[in-house]
């Protein structure tokens, strides 16, 4: 049956509706190809109306068998026979033998052919299996040519491009490599991973080959921009970068490969493999995301090494992607003065070869002594300001309080109803996007719509229906962001939600999940004490979620009912103890507004578990923008709480500090 499955499928497998990131930031004029198309939509998370259920890798295997299709088990995929190419075609693609092209994801069942560059989800998979032929509607067939504007302005970029080597003015290839630190870079290891300079850009061009090489499918350009004594380097991808999903190297991996070193950045791939030879590949996306799509092209190899960078960052992005491809085969290369990123050990005379056997497995036993984590401790040690995670743009006084946003905690955030909850968590989120924190939205009171209308106005500080001619501009920055909604809507199970969110941390490599709000997702109808027990349930599902996940998770809940002239205090938040209990943090919007006036609100954080500071400050709102964040020339207006006795040091815009803080309960 498999065989004449093989010889009948067709090929014609659909591109979902979609449009590619056209915006041309760092080009010159005479490369963009004019105004941009908007038929891309940013990919939601499944509706409750057509549920999608998990898969188990116990299910797919036993799929298989019933269906007589033999399998290989691999590290993070199942390996089988691709119905979606002939007996006769050759197979020559890294990580697959002439047999076993087919690879299956354990964890989503999505599928991916990399002879054809077929793929699909396992609905689609067990559709062309039973002869359905609708069922490969959704399916994506990544051979079909890009977008005829794309295709033409990448092939006009390559072309005009050209080898750093081939420069006719060597002042200008020697200033060149100066910004890139490519000094000890030859032109060899250039010409190897076919590396050009675009001039009239002053980028350096990389191309994203078809795993055979046979074809050239997109780009990245880097172009380097002086800030003082540090170089900033700014990135631009065709096609947009939730398209691009070149692992850059890959044509050079050959099926004898076992070893592979992973990177951020393509620069250091070329210093890593002239330093040590051996194979290695470049993240699309940095640190920021590795696509489920590119784990078939890792499977062949035993052992990985991940070296993503010289900052705290990166080392948590190396452990939370080796979760993906099977920690036991990872290595990871620990950030420290004498093991900083490779270009700059190379530029340094450090020995690679070196440093990368001293990488540290990322698999450990259950239990572990001191003498295994005394190097994660000085880590955090010699890194405070990476360890308080990242700091938030618009909100100086929050860092100040809480310092920064870190992974894994649960952030309970409450307010009055009509305060502006939602319009400030909205910003408090969008703010971390921004930053390039990968976030889900789970709106389960108002629609993503209304939603992202907020957002937008927020992004673009204004708004936009005085302006529709910008509209186009903002809506192509703001579509780049990493940040995905869920279609939940009113009452929904914990275990889809948590479902859901399990799947956006693997696909998306999403670490904050907003959830707006505990009451609307749990429905009106337990009127009963056991609402209680249910939200308490909820709330230690949530927390552990975020724990085992490394996500953050801010959940919004509402007060009980108070007096409108007592402000909240943590005790007001709506159920048991258990939510401030379970929370790291307590943020609780104070609205004054009935007592001081109009437009008086105030966030307070009543509990900080990283470091204890507690206080509260002043939010001005913002109608034109629907922001909170304090203008600039406003005063800064931090209280710090002193004792138990009322006392308070108030710290001004001098940068005065108070008396002293107040540590929360943990």
């Amino acid at each position: 049956m498999w065989g004449r499955l093989r010889g009948a499928y067709s090929l014609r497998v659909l591109l979902p509706l979609r449009g590619e990131w056209m915006a041309r930031r760092g080009l010159p004029r005479s490369l963009g190809p004019g105004p941009p198309r908007r038929r891309y939509r940013k990919e939601a998370l499944p509706a409750t109306e057509v549920p999608v259920l998990p898969i188990t890798t116990t299910e797919i295997r036993q799929y298989l068998r019933t269906r007589g299709i033999p399998f290989q088990d691999g590290h993070s995929c199942l390996r089988a026979p691709s119905p979606f190419v002939g007996s006769s075609q050759a197979v020559d693609q890294p990580g697959a033998t002439p047999s076993f092209s087919l690879f299956i994801d354990k964890t989503t069942g999505r599928f991916l052919c990399t002879a054809s560059l077929a793929e699909g989800s396992w609905e689609d998979f067990q559709a062309s299996v039973e002869g359905r032929g609708d069922g490969a509607r959704e399916g994506t067939l990544l051979s079909e040519p890009l977008e005829a504007e794309d295709s033409e302005e990448v092939r006009r970029i390559w072309d005009r491009a050209v080898p750093l080597w081939e420069l006719p003015d060597q002042e200008e290839a020697q200033l060149t490599r100066v910004m890139f630190s490519l000094n000890k870079v030859t032109d060899d290891t250039l010409r190897r991973f076919s590396v050009r300079y675009l001039r009239s850009a002053h980028s350096l061009v990389f191309p994203w080959f078809s795993p055979g090489g046979s074809g050239l499918r997109g780009l990245k350009l880097l172009r380097a921009e002086g800030q003082g004594d540090a170089v900033n380097y700014v990135e631009t991808t065709i096609p947009r970068p939730g398209a691009y999903h070149n692992l850059f190297g890959l044509p050079l991996i050959t099926r004898r490969d076992v070893e592979v070193v992973l990177t951020s950045r393509e620069l250091d791939s070329l210093a890593l493999y002239q330093s040590t030879g051996l194979p290695t590949l470049t993240l699309p996306r940095g640190t920021s995301c590795l696509p489920p799509a590119l784990l078939p092209y890792l499977e062949q190899f035993r052992r990985i090494f991940f070296w993503l960078g010289d900052d705290l960052r990166s080392w948590e992005a190396a452990k939370l992607f080796s979760r993906k491809l099977n920690s036991k085969r990872c290595s990871l290369v620990r950030p420290g003065e004498q093991q900083p990123r490779p270009l700059e050990a190379l530029n340094r005379g450090l020995n690679l070869s070196r440093i990368l056997r001293t990488a540290l497995p990322a698999w450990h036993k259950s239990i572990v002594s001191f003498r295994q984590l005394r190097e994660e401790v000085l880590g955090e040690l010699s890194n405070v300001e990476q360890v308080a995670g990242v700091c938030w743009s618009r909100f100086p006084d929050l860092n100040r309080l809480l310092k920064g946003h870190r992974k894994g905690e649960l952030t309970v955030f409450t307010g009055p109803t009509g305060s502006g909850k939602t319009t400030f968590i909205s910003e408090y989120a969008l703010d971390l996007c921004t930053q390039g924190v990968n976030t889900l939205w789970g709106s389960f009171e108002i629609s993503n719509v209304r939603l992202a209308r907020v957002m937008l106005t927020q992004f673009a500080v204004g708004r936009l229906e005085e302006q529709l001619d910008k509209y186009d501009e903002w809506a192509d920055r703001f579509e780049d962001l990493p940040l995905y909604f869920m279609t939940f809507h009113g009452q929904q199970s914990i275990k889809s939600v948590i479902d859901t969110m399990q799947h956006a941390v693997y696909v998306y490599d999403v670490c904050h999940v907003v959830i707006d709000n505990l009451q609307f997702m749990m429905g009106h109808e337990q009127l009963s004490t056991d609402r209680i027990a249910a939200q308490d349930y909820i709330v230690g599902a949530f927390r552990k979620f975020a724990t085992d996940n490394s996500c953050h998770v801010t959940l919004v809940i509402h007060p009980r009912k108070e007096d409108d002239d007592k402000e909240l205090q943590t005790a007001s938040i709506f159920g048991s103890a258990k939510a401030s209990q379970e929370a790291d943090n307590v943020l609780i919007l104070q609205d004054r507004k009935l007592v001081t006036g109009p437009g008086k609100r105030y966030l307070q954080v009543s509990k900080n578990r990283f470091d204890g500071d507690v206080g509260v400050f002043p939010l001005e709102f913002n109608k034109s923008s629907l922001t909170f964040s304090v203008p600039p020339k406003s005063k800064a207006r931090l209280k710090k709480i002193k004792d138990d006795n009322g006392l308070v040091a108030k710290k001004s815009s001098s940068g005065k500090k108070g008396a002293g803080t107040q540590s929360s309960e943990t």
